[in-house]
């Protein structure tokens, strides 16, 4: 199957799977207020992630945001595929749930399928993100920088077991490459 084929293929299959799901946080968690979308546009590198289909085997991952003259926001997904020693990338959109204040959006990558994307937790100054999924199975720590300081990795962790992820579960991303 060619790449684009299959990178199309899995992201069908990612849609799918949350097409039944709400693109509401979970119950208990509240997505963080006061949210500039200028600010966090940009690039973000994923630090941890609990594993799904759609990101198995990959490193240096990172999310680069960006608002379309629409409203909407640009998502684009880079990552390296190590099995297939090859960079993937996938562009989706998103939209707020509530409103533009409140960082709790729907994302498609592929058609009128959407999953969850709310920050729950997010410094001060834009440097990490703590985002949750529709459910406690999709979590990511995202950082501007491809390394956290322990404090704040410690932090983070606490503050998502707090919200009843499994943080034992969480893939450490590496980034050993240079972005393509």
């Amino acid at each position: 199957m060619p790449t684009s084929r299959l990178i199309t293929a899995l992201l069908l299959a990612g849609s799918l799977f949350s097409a039944g799901c709400s693109t509401l946080p979970p119950t208990g968690i509240q997505p963080v207020g006061n949210f500039s979308l200028m600010r966090y546009s940009g690039n973000w590198y994923e630090i941890a992630r609990l594993d799904h289909s759609f990101e198995r085997g990959m490193t240096d991952v990172s999310a680069e945001y960006s608002q379309n003259s629409d409203g909407s926001i640009r998502v684009l997904n880079r990552g390296y595929d190590v099995a297939g020693g090859r960079w993937k990338q996938a562009q989706g959109r998103a939209l707020f749930n509530v409103d533009p204040q409140t960082a709790s959006l729907k994302v498609s990558f592929f058609g009128p399928f959407y999953g969850g994307y709310h920050v729950v937790a997010l410094d001060a100054d834009y440097r990490w993100a703590l985002v949750a999924g529709n459910n406690r199975n999709y979590l990511w720590i995202l950082a501007r920088e491809r390394q956290l300081p322990d404090e704040v990795r410690h932090t983070l962790l606490q503050q998502a077991r707090s919200l009843g992820f499994d943080t034992s579960q969480l893939i450490w991303v590496s980034h050993s490459r240079g972005q393509p």
